[in-house]
């Protein structure tokens, strides 16, 4: 157990990297006194309920971080403690009152706040997990991961934002992510030293730190985020000579073009921030199964509601932003890629194939011609279960078969969600479907209970076990072959997958589940059935 003098959180490794929400950098050598009387102890139970049970570090602002327990909850807490109380913890109880008015999945919830004189504390939610800091201190993070923190973070602020609050504290210590990767945002402040915009601002140096481990606020920190604090201190962004900090796309390769983009206009102080909550929506949009640069897998998942139709990119009323031309050219230096390549496959007299070149002509002899087409029929399926590799618990597992039993009344569930994406909880649930041997696929229908859900399909070669670890395996396979394309006439809960590559085989398909429909108690789906069509 670590001592009461508090080590720096970069030592603690007992037990695995454990972390707590806010606990920002590490202590500045120039940090207020940590306390005016005796260090509290191990065991320790404060206001008759929250037992102390471990030092996990000091904040920034000199503030002891406790693990703790509620006694009569019988649930662990993060602890704060702040020495002395009285006013000059006033600005750390405020926030906390402020912060408990506020119910959102992606902000540590807050359970009390207590001023005792010689000392004042505030009780939180406990996270099981690490820093944004912490994890990029492995390695900067994928485009896919950094555009789902980012809209986590984005729909947090939202929610702080709608109550007319400032966050004010936002960087690389304040954003949590959990073992079940969960995206938190604690410590927020109330001493109006900050601003909407400034926090919309923010969220473009936590992208820009995702992608390229480097902070780009070095010359105008954000609270707490100061370089030079020891071994807490965060690498500058790289400069020019003029001190222009470099895209992330010239400090790494990979990062897709409307990423870039998006974060560059958010540093730019030239260009006014969208709110947060339209760039909430416009990072929801994106946040995609992203590996490698985006024009190699779709652009986005199926939506599917009542009313068909392209849905505009959220930011396009707000000055015109980069993002969904960046996407729109993305794709079309795709499409010419590929055109370019298929020429060029036709050797260099030949010119691009508008048919395909197997078909025979009217005159070819009869023993030469191609034999007829297999007759499209409902395929069989031999196994089906649900992938679901975010969940500990697994407890949304049954019920598969009823997607396959002719029965339009009966399906899956999913459980019901506080948000549309899975409470922010999970990056997806899944249908997979085993077909028993290889087919030729011609559309894949799935219908739904209800309209505004979004999906995508997946085909792979693997069958891992059906436990948490052989998910994310099959997840992980799968999400590198999107398959099929949308059908656009649709009546809003049934999706259609068709344009099936007509010479490939196909055995196992995964129908992904990626943002759920609202309904009165939140938001939930059935799958009521799944429809294989193919020879």
């Amino acid at each position: 157990m670590p001592s009461s003098a508090g080590p720096s959180i970069d030592t603690i490794t007992e037990g695995g990297r454990v972390t707590q929400v806010g606990e920002g950098q590490e202590a500045a050598e120039s940090a207020p006194p940590i306390m005016t009387f005796g260090a509290p102890t191990a065991g320790e139970v404060l206001a008759e309920r929250y037992e102390l049970v471990e030092h996990i570090n000091n904040d920034s602002a000199g503030r002891l971080v406790w693990r703790g327990v509620d006694v009569v909850l019988r649930r662990p807490v993060a602890v704060v403690l702040r020495y002395p109380g009285g006013d000059s913890a006033t600005e750390m109880l405020q926030a906390a009152v402020a912060a408990s008015r506020v119910i959102h999945p992606n902000l540590v919830g807050v359970y009390d706040a207590i001023d005792e004189a010689e000392r004042a504390y505030v009780v939180r939610e406990w996270v099981d997990g690490q820093s944004l800091r912490e994890m990029v201190a492995d390695g900067p993070l994928d485009p896919g991961r950094t555009t789902a923190i980012g809209n986590a973070v984005a729909s947090a602020l939202a929610a702080v934002h709608a109550t007319g609050m400032v966050h004010g504290n936002m960087h690389p210590g304040t954003v949590m992510i959990s073992e079940e990767g969960r995206v938190v945002l604690a410590d927020a402040r109330t001493d109006g030293a900050d601003s909407q915009d400034n926090d919309v601002r923010a969220i473009g140096g936590i992208l820009y730190f995702a992608l390229t481990g480097h902070w780009p606020h070095a010359e105008a920190p954000l609270h707490g985020a100061t370089a030079g604090h020891g071994r807490a201190a965060i690498p500058d962004a790289v400069r020019d000579a003029s001190g222009a900090i470099a895209a992330p796309r010239q400090v790494r390769a990979g990062v897709p073009a409307y990423l870039d983009d998006l974060t560059m206009d958010l540093l730019d102080a030239g260009i006014a921030p969208p709110p947060s909550d339209v760039l909430a929506a416009e990072l929801g949009r994106l946040d995609i199964p992203i590996e490698e640069e985006p024009y190699l897998e779709p652009a986005g998942p199926l939506r599917f509601a009542a009313e068909t139709g392209d849905e505009p990119s959220p930011l396009a009323s707000v000055g015109g932003r980069k993002v969904a031309i960046g996407i729109a050219g993305l794709l079309a230096v795709a499409l010419v890629g590929l055109l370019i390549g298929i020429s060029a496959l036709g050797g260099d007299d030949d010119p691009p194939q508008t048919e395909p070149v197997a078909r025979p002509s009217s005159s070819a002899p009869a023993s030469e011609a191609a034999p007829a087409a297999a007759t499209t029929r409902k395929l069989s399926v031999s196994e089906v279960r649900i992938i679901d590799p975010d969940s500990k618990f697994r407890d949304e597992l049954g019920g598969a078969e009823k997607v396959i039993d002719g029965n339009q009344d009966a399906g899956w569930d999913t459980d019901t969600y506080t948000q549309a994406k899975f409470g922010n909880r999970k990056s997806g649930m899944g249908v997979w479907i085993d077909l028993g041997e290889e087919h030729t696929v011609k559309s894949v229908q799935v219908s739904l209970s209800a309209t505004g859900a979004s999906a995508q399909l997946f085909a792979g070669k693997t069958d891992p076990p059906s436990t948490s670890a052989g998910d994310k395996a099959l997840f992980t396979s799968y999400r590198t072959n999107p398959v099929g394309q949308p059908f656009e006439e649709h009546d809003g809960t049934t999706m259609t997958f068709n344009g099936f590559d007509a010479d490939a085989k196909y055995r196992f398909l995964l129908f992904w589940l990626t943002e759920l429909p609202s309904n009165d108690r939140g938001y939930q789906v059935t799958v009521q059935e799944i429809t294989v069509q193919g020879s």
